[in-house]
């Protein structure tokens, strides 16, 4: 008997080192396949690239013509003609006229580091338009996030004509439509997934809208911010409005604030965002700016800015200030032109930050003691749903965040009010769309309020509600968690041994980034090296060493991995001979550069011949 073509077993690719359960749990993959694989060959070749640059370009699905503009991303060549956004030719005349007709202009932000770099942009052009605006940033836990009729009518009874909300206000209906009542006109500028309606406002400029078809609702709220003042730049040049005395604002030279807010929020780095955040770096590297400088400062951070540092390090502080802190903090900093009165409001970011971290830790522990007793020893569950009274509505985010990374699974964490109305944020994992079910939630009447994107949502429900809830994301998103959980997937570039991990291979491999969400970190393999040190080092973290057959050796970090699973294994292999997956990094400590591996993922080698791919 001869079965279809399609009853035709397919033939899996093998799995890299021959790693089919590494000690965490996970398939190693090569991130190529047989069409990559010719593909790196061919950039290799035309372009006169080391291999292992080829590799990573062509795992990115970087094409053999496009290789030159992935390398040095340039907004001229990305930026697309403004007015494709729908509504941004209205929202562009209604800002330009309020620069010329020298208007009072409120802008209402979210409390977060895309809300904080979208107002902080959008006052310094209002600024050289020579209009002194109102900022209002809400209050996390008084105000809650987006436009609140309290706040409208403040801004109103301050003489604001024109209110402009940034990164929020597309689901404010209600708020909004006060705003016109009161004789404000109103433009949006958000990129948040939509509801079924749309609140009636002078523009609302959304890439993430039904009818828009742009094509750039991967961008963060300060991009498409930066988008919209160069339709305002061309709307006020075409009214003459620029002249000797006051000059057109060089938009490209707060492309700091623009790299800040995209890779905190997380924004996939493809398109333009890649060239947002490539020359945002170039210009942090400057050091010319007041308030990233204090920034970059109180952070300590040594050596040139790489966009994980604006993720991990530089946000942080920013977002601290609307968490636990004074929501407008991370405004004023960015507009701030004292060196010293910047400093000061960057130390007082580190302190809140710094606070930040110990509520977040008690909030952590006792959500995944509730997690690990939700899910039992069987391990069932899509979804986890923590609540608990106590705990800060500003860090609920980062224990979702925290939790989603630990039991790889969508996570919500609430805080409960004494009233009985929690206050929660979500976190996802890919190919789970978590605004989506929020947004179906909210419109069923099982939550108060509710929205975001994709990845990450926030939400407003009753006590009594949260077992209802829970079952309902649970049966909502147990086929896409499946899916998208059936495979454990770790996907590696390439193979080098510790000789070959020096400073000038990080430095070939950063000529393909910025790296980040859309662009991940090149991982490399270490085939059979021998671990030699492992010890505990700053907060659970595991600091190791790797020696290779010809005695070379290389230093690594495991972050956050004491009690985990790969902390687990690296400390019980001491001594061993593992095949190793990381990226690897430039460490600078006193002026001195050191390459060192990030730890991802370990396996005991097979016993058989090894191939290295």
């Amino acid at each position: 008997m001869i079965l279809p073509a399609s009853a035709l077993p397919v033939e899996a690719p093998p799995a890299f080192l021959g790693v089919a359960r590494s000690l965490t749990g996970k398939l190693w993959r090569d991130r190529l396949d047989a069409r990559g694989a010719a593909r790196a060959l061919a950039i290799a070749q035309r372009y006169q690239l080391p291999e292992m640059l080829a590799r990573v370009l062509a795992g990115r699905d970087v094409e053999v013509d496009a290789v030159e503009d992935f390398l040095d991303p340039t907004i001229r060549k990305l930026m697309p003609d403004p007015f494709t956004v729908t509504q941004m030719e209205e929202a562009a005349k209604r800002i330009a006229e309020a620069a010329v007709r020298g208007e009072k202009v409120a802008i209402f932000g979210d409390y977060d580091v895309d809300g904080a770099t979208s107002a902080a942009l959008l006052a310094w052009h209002l600024r050289h338009c020579g209009l002194d605006s109102l900022i209002h940033i809400p209050d996390r836990i008084f105000e809650g996030y987006g436009p609140n009729v309290e706040a409208v009518r403040m801004l109103a009874g301050k003489g604001a004509t024109l209110l402009v909300t940034v990164d929020c206000g597309t689901t404010s209906a209600e708020p909004l439509a006060e705003a016109r009542k009161l004789g404000m006109s109103v433009v949006v500028i958000d990129h948040h997934q939509c509801g079924d309606e749309l609140p009636e406002v002078d523009a609302l400029v959304n890439p993430n809208r039904p009818d828009d078809l742009s094509g750039l609702g991967h961008l963060a709220a300060v991009g498409l911010v930066l988008v919209t003042l160069v339709a305002v730049n061309r709307e006020l040049r075409a009214r003459g409005f620029w002249t000797p005395e006051m000059p057109e604002p060089d938009l490209l030279g707060m492309l700091h604030h623009v790299a800040l807010g995209t890779v905190a929020d997380v924004a996939p780095l493809i398109g333009l965002n890649r060239a947002f955040v490539a020359k945002g770096l170039i210009a942090m590297r400057r050091r010319d700016h007041v308030g990233h400088t204090a920034l970059m400062d109180v952070a300590r951070l040594n050596g040139p800015p790489e966009a994980w540092h604006l993720g991990f390090m530089l946000g942080p502080r920013i977002n601290a200030g609307g968490r636990i802190g004074r929501a407008d903090l991370g405004v004023r900093l960015l507009l701030e032109g004292d060196i010293s009165e910047a400093a000061k409001i960057a130390a007082e970011l580190d302190r809140l930050n710094n606070e930040r971290r110990v509520i977040e830790q008690m909030a952590e522990a006792q959500a995944e003691a509730e997690a690990l007793a939700a899910l039992g020893f069987e391990d069932k569950g899509a979804v986890i749903v923590t609540a608990s009274e106590g705990w800060h509505p500003g860090v609920v985010g980062l224990v979702a965040s925290r939790l989603k990374d630990k039991f790889a699974r969508p996570v919500f964490a609430v805080a409960l009010e004494p009233g009985g109305i929690g206050t929660g944020s979500g976190r996802s994992i890919g190919g789970v769309d978590l605004g989506k079910a929020v947004r179906q939630a909210v419109h069923d009447g099982l939550l108060l309020k509710g929205g975001g994107h994709a990845m990450a949502a926030g939400v407003t429900l009753r006590k009594e509600k949260l077992a209802e809830f829970r079952a309902y994301m649970e049966s909502a998103l147990a086929a896409d968690v499946a899916q998208s959980r059936h495979v454990n997937e770790v996907f590696v570039d390439g193979a080098v041994s510790a000789r070959g991990v020096t400073t000038e291979l990080a430095a070939t491999l950063n000529r393909a980034g910025p790296f980040g969400s859309g662009n991940p970190e090149p991982v490399l393999a270490l085939p059979s090296h021998q671990l030699v040190y492992a010890d505990e080092v700053g907060q659970a973290h595991l600091r190791v060493r790797f020696k290779s057959g010809d005695g070379a050796i290389v230093n690594g970090v495991a972050f956050r991995s004491i009690g985990q699973k790969l902390g687990n294994a690296l400390t019980a292999h001491r001594g061993q001979v593992l095949h190793v997956a990381g990226s690897i990094a430039v460490d600078r400590w006193q002026g001195a550069e050191r390459v060192q591996l990030r730890v991802l993922d370990v396996a005991v080698p097979d016993q058989g011949p090894e191939v290295i791919r």
